[in-house]
């Protein structure tokens, strides 16, 4: 749109409602109640600031907001269920049937439904082997296996190595040998040591066998590599390594 100056010249003068910034190009139809640009981004800027608020306010408050809209949200997501599964193996030569949700590992089964709290829980991730219990004969974590992946598999823990009454070999050694002080990791370290006696005796190798065409043999840099995934904090391994040696029939 042109006008005319006080001199007779024309200039530029942009319709009403539209800023200059905004001003088309090519004619076009903009009308005065379309809202400019800045306009446009200042409500959009609003309106984000104050969904951020609403999402900070303490939960006392929102819940006194109408909930409808958010109700009808919830209804129409998928209801997230829990999923369990039956599990039968044998325990200390017992058959024990679990119900158990599929995320449960072997060592919460075995302490908080069979309540053999001899296996202890350590660091939960597999480093300090205070929770290593026999399966068919072989040492394993126990917090890194599921319990439903040990279908009829048999299952020693502690418990099942001695009582107070008859110990384990390997038991009554550590007693003698004071292979302990606190005890936590001690039922880990007797089922590992026992293991480790059988790993060699059935030839197999570790990290420290020189020759593997040969044999490995009973000997204490054998016993004591075998033996470094079970952490003691007390620092008894000498003690430990005498008990696994005399067990074995070796010297240390």
């Amino acid at each position: 749109m042109h006008q005319r100056t006080d001199d007779g010249s024309a200039e530029f003068a942009p319709p009403q409602g539209v800023y200059v910034d905004d001003a088309p190009s090519e004619p076009s139809s903009i009308t005065s109640d379309v809202p400019a640009r800045r306009t446009f981004i200042a409500q959009t800027v609003a309106g984000g600031l104050g969904l951020l608020a609403l999402e900070l306010l303490p939960s006392s408050v929102a819940l006194a907001q109408p909930s409808a809209p958010v109700d009808a949200l919830r209804a129409s997501m998928p209801v997230i269920t829990e999923y369990h599964a039956g599990v039968t193996f044998t325990v200390n030569g017992a058959t024990r049937t679990l119900d158990v949700d599929t995320r449960v590992t072997l060592l919460d089964a075995l302490r908080e439904q069979l309540k053999l709290t001899g296996t202890k829980k350590g660091c939960d991730h597999g480093q300090c082997g205070a929770c290593t219990v026999l399966v068919n004969g072989t040492r394993i974590n126990s917090c890194l296996t599921l319990a439903v992946m040990h279908e009829g598999d048999a299952i020693t823990t502690i418990e099942g190595l001695g009582t107070p009454e008859k110990l384990h070999p390997m038991q009554e050694a550590f007693v003698k040998h004071d292979g302990y002080q606190c005890g936590y990791c001690t039922p880990g370290q007797v089922c590992s040591a026992v293991a480790v006696l059988d790993e060699i005796r059935a030839g197999i190798p570790s990290h420290v066998t020189t020759d593997l065409m040969s044999r490995p043999q009973l000997t204490t840099i054998e016993m004591r590599e075998r033996m470094s995934g079970n952490i003691c904090r007390c620092g008894a391994y000498s003690n430990i390594a005498d008990a696994m040696a005399e067990v074995a029939g070796v010297r240390a």
